[in-house]
């Protein structure tokens, strides 16, 4: 269990490798801007000649703050997708994309809530009796203050969704919304409700943080060590803005008398002491209490934390790791930007962090005592330390105390981490397992998976496998597979040798039917087609070539004759099926004004041969699709060029506009529905650029078929030749079983 949860830890650690690396950037461009375009730092340095408003070095300066502190601001969001692409196990684009669009649906849902009692008014002003910093924008929606942790939520939740869901299969009607098409679809259902449960939890966490801040303003020192350990806890939760702000800028952290006028918070006293420094002996360490211990563990505690992971790590990757650590220590001794180095180890050894707290937290406490008084703009990093620590003067802020202070803490830090990572064997950068080797599957392996009872889910598994093993086979082994992809209902296969493939052993996986073009080899499994893609290349990356050397030709014979014996017998059931009147007959119209003919004569050997399905064939003469009967909208490809359609009398349709259109990537089609919409007969569809069809297209000719006729249904052709949109096309006849 330990060893698990462990290996937990160190996968969503990994996944925080990526937003990461954009942090060290995104907190110099920050630091350096806000600390040069700072009024009272340009103003008290009479600096207005270089970097006064207007000025180009200003202007410079501003884009680098306003590009710094929109990574800082999007932090939540970049953690969610970042965090889910880290915990995906396979189509990790599928698993950014849902965590992007669950992250905006709680984040609305908590909206929505705030809204509806009050806390946010019809004008979009928050109401009074809300703590301030408790609502923020999310991205332009008004939602609860929930920083970095909100998209830890979202990244781990939609990564678990993901993994389950991502080769669902779901029944017939529904089979377009499976495997990976799923996941957006059920993330956006529970991160729904998600946010609704956080507008309830949530600021119970907030008030609870806010209450802490009257018990550290009234107990001296020891309020200090507890302001500092507290501040440093919150930052994986995006709640310590919500803590010190009021220390910084209102009576919370304290009121002094400064040139005449009465000021709050420590962070506007000093400055308004900075202001008047010409009347001011030393500056109030009272006041900067808050902030002053920051210089100590930002400057030289936690680049001795960097040191000694890198110390630590193995001699392979200690390169690697050598320059996240580089990097994010720069980010922290500059800027003061600790959330790169923090999150390196936060996750993954969750006592490092604990130990950060407890000595950052001491930081304060020891810059209280001293009487050090260093004021900050944005963080405690040397820029700060240089501008409001060294150039006031030891005098005024005792800024040379830093400096022995921070030694001790660099030892400290390094010792204490150094023994920790050793003796606790933490995965800190570096020193993560090398797991990252595909296992090579043998036929042993196969054959003992198949023979394994303990579970369903094993015998499921094995299935997949065996599956994704025979279309490999037929395919010519993995030697012969160049590419593999798939539109809505083919696996689209590119192999070297066409010679190779063999068509009896591919139909024996289920598939209607095997197209062969060139080197490319469409095979017609209908809309279930995205799992069976995922599954075959997850079955090629896990197996040698030589596999199928000895066996890819394996009861092929077998197979054809199988395959032949079916095909006889079907022929057989349709003569005895043609020589009886059927019970019930269903008219479907034409959805678009033509030239109809038998399916037979479709461009496309797939609809020819009634791979896909039975039906008929339209050659528009005008740009206009309608609905053919009563009916529901299923599906919309997301190429455009065809949807799928179930009539009111139950049959299940797919209208497709002209042959090899999926390639035109939506262009010429205009859908006027989408999924899930009830029409009339006669109700347009979508319409058409006829003549960018008929230029960029194979062909026009817009096969209408039935998907999923019965046994004892059969599709008669009613118009042959000119017909006009809602005019009756063919019949499906249903005879007795």
């Amino acid at each position: 269990m330990k060893d698990k949860i462990f290996g937990v830890l160190q996968r969503v650690g990994r996944s925080f490798m990526l937003p990461i690396a954009i942090l060290p950037v995104a907190g110099l461009l920050l630091g350096l801007g806000s600390s040069f375009t700072n009024t009272t730092t340009i103003e008290t340095y009479g600096l207005q000649w270089l970097l006064g408003d207007k000025t180009i070095l200003h202007a410079l300066l501003v884009i680098m703050n306003a590009v710094g502190s929109a990574i800082f601001d999007n932090l939540p969001l970049i953690f969610a997708v970042g965090v889910a692409i880290g915990m995906a196990k396979k189509e990790k684009e599928v698993s950014a994309l849902s965590a992007v669009i669950a992250y905006f649906v709680m984040n609305v849902s908590i909206n929505a809530m705030l809204k509806i009692s009050g806390k946010i008014l019809a004008d979009g002003s928050i109401a009074k009796d809300v703590l301030d910093g408790t609502i923020t924008s999310v991205c332009g929606i008004q939602s609860l203050q929930m920083g970095v942790f909100g998209g830890i939520i979202v990244g781990l939740g939609v990564a678990a969704l993901h993994n389950r869901f991502y080769k669902i299969e779901l029944p017939n009607a529904l089979s377009f919304f499976g495997g990976t098409r799923f996941v957006p679809i059920i993330s956006t259902v529970a991160y729904l409700f998600v946010g609704i449960l956080m507008y309830f939890i949530w600021p119970t966490v907030q008030n609870g943080i806010y209450a802490l801040g009257g018990v550290v303003t009234g107990t001296g020192y020891f309020g200090t060590l507890l302001f500092g350990i507290i501040k440093r806890a919150l930052i994986p939760f995006g709640l310590h803005h919500v803590f010190y702000m009021p220390f910084w800028q209102t009576a919370v952290g304290g009121t002094m008398e400064v040139a005449g006028h009465m000021v709050e918070g420590g962070q506007n006293i000093f400055f308004a002491q900075l202001a008047d420094s010409a009347n001011i002996a030393h500056f109030s360490a009272d006041a900067t209490r808050y902030f002053s211990g920051e210089f100590i563990f930002m400057i030289f505690g936690l680049p001795g934390a960097a040191l000694a992971m890198y110390k630590c790590a193995k001699p392979e990757k200690k390169k690697q790791a050598g320059s996240l650590l580089l990097s994010a220590t720069l980010a922290c001794m500059f800027t003061g930007i600790t959330e790169p180095l923090e999150f390196s180890f936060l996750f993954v050894a969750p006592a490092l962090f604990a130990v950060q707290v407890v000595l950052a937290g001491s930081a304060y406490m020891i810059a209280h005592i001293l009487n050090i008084a260093v004021g900050l703009t944005f963080s405690g990093g040397l820029l700060d330390f240089f501008l409001f620590g060294i150039l006031q003067g030891n005098e005024k802020t005792s800024w040379l105390l830093v400096i022995p202070v921070g030694i001790v803490y660099f030892l400290l830090y390094y010792f204490i981490f150094s023994f920790l990572i050793k003796k606790f064997d933490f995965k800190t950068p570096g020193r993560e397992d090398d797991d990252t080797e595909t296992k090579l599957y043998t036929k042993a392996d196969v054959n003992a998976r198949k023979a394994a009872k303990d579970t369903k889910a094993s015998d499921d598994k094995a299935a997949v496998d065996e599956l994704s093993q025979t279309i490999s086979r037929g395919l010519g082994g993995k030697a012969n597979i160049s590419d593999v992809d798939c539109c809505a209902t083919r696996l689209r296969i590119t192999v070297i040798d066409p010679d190779k493939v063999n068509d009896a052993l591919l139909k024996s996986t289920g598939a209607s039917g095997v197209v062969h073009k060139g080197q490319g080899v469409q095979i017609i499994y209908g809309p279930r087609v995205t799992v069976i893609k995922s599954d075959l290349e997850d079955y090629l990356a896990s197996v040698t070539e030589e596999q199928f050397e000895d066996d890819a030709v394996e009861n092929n014979t077998a197979d054809a004759d199988e395959v032949k014996n079916e095909n006889a017998d079907e022929g057989k059931a349709q003569e005895a099926g043609d020589a009886k009147e059927p019970t019930s007959t269903v008219i479907i119209s034409s959805p678009m004004t033509g030239i109809a003919a038998d399916l037979s004569t479709a461009p496309d050997e797939a609809f020819a041969s009634k791979m896909m399905g039975d039906g008929a064939v339209v050659t528009p003469e005008e740009g206009v699709v309608v609905a053919p009967e009563d009916g529901t909208v299923l599906f919309v490809f997301d190429t455009k060029h065809a949807l799928g359609f179930t009539t009111d009398s139950g049959i299940g349709m797919i209208i497709h506009v002209g042959i090899d259109t999926v390639k035109l990537e939506g262009k010429g089609f205009d859908v006027q529905v989408e999924a899930g919409c009830h029409v009339n007969k006669g109700d347009v569809l979508m319409k058409l650029d006829l003549d960018y069809l008929k230029a960029n297209a194979p062909s026009v000719t817009t096969p209408v078929i039935c998907t999923e006729l019965k046994d004892n249904q059969k599709i008669r052709l009613i118009t042959d030749g000119p017909i006009k949109a809602g005019e009756p096309l063919y019949a499906v006849d249903t005879y007795e079983k």
